[in-house]
């Protein structure tokens, strides 16, 4: 079938204290693990589309079969964007955004503090479950943006920088309902070199 669990590049208790080693067992390898099942068989009566990719399928979102088109918004999404997450973090974090990235923050933002407090605030705001975005038009200007559930920026032609995953899944067991505190911590494991690949000008 077309998609398949991406294994994490660090162990699941690497971003420990932050994220602790249980949610990432559940969320990698029941929550993300879920969505590419439920998206490969949503696919599996419509050959022509299982060769495309998930940022194909998810560009191209309205021109799919309407019985499956939230099916596709759901799964596909929720894989992408999560795979996006697992890529973005990293073991003891990384350095602040530098190049081309970093310019694009300080003209944007002010600087990265600022920015942060941009997304996490998104990330407050986000009723119920959702995501806050870091993403890059065509032109390359960036700005921060929520999306609900699974929804991905791809949909809207934007391309995902940095994703932060505000479903109640991603956190609970160890903030229980204290999403600031984890917005807060996440930080600290964010790879912002893998931000500025993503980026790539």
């Amino acid at each position: 079938m077309p998609f398949t669990l991406p294994a994490l590049a660090y162990d699941v208790a690497a971003l420990e204290p932050h994220i602790d080693a249980q949610t990432m067992t559940i969320h990698h390898g029941k929550h993300h693990a879920a969505y590419v099942t439920n998206a490969n068989n949503a696919l599996n009566d419509h050959s022509a589309l299982q060769s495309l990719s998930a940022v194909e399928l998810l560009s191209k979102i309205t021109e799919t079969p309407d019985s499956i088109r939230q099916a596709l918004i759901n799964n596909v999404g929720g894989h992408a964007n999560h795979t996006l997450f697992w890529e973005i973090m990293t073991p003891g974090g990384a350095t602040a955004p530098s190049g081309a990235l970093g310019a694009a923050i300080s003209a944007t933002f002010g600087d990265v503090d600022k920015l942060k407090a941009a997304i996490n605030d998104a990330g407050m705001k986000r009723f119920g479950s959702g995501w806050s975005w870091l993403v890059a038009d065509a032109s390359g200007a960036i700005k921060v943006i929520s999306t609900p559930n699974q929804d991905s920026p791809i949909m809207q032609g934007l391309t995902p920088l940095l994703g932060v995953d505000v479903w109640e899944h991603a956190y609970y067991l160890k903030y229980q309902n204290r999403r600031a505190d984890y917005l807060a911590a996440w930080w600290s494991v964010v790879n912002w070199d893998m931000v500025a690949r993503n980026y790539g000008r």
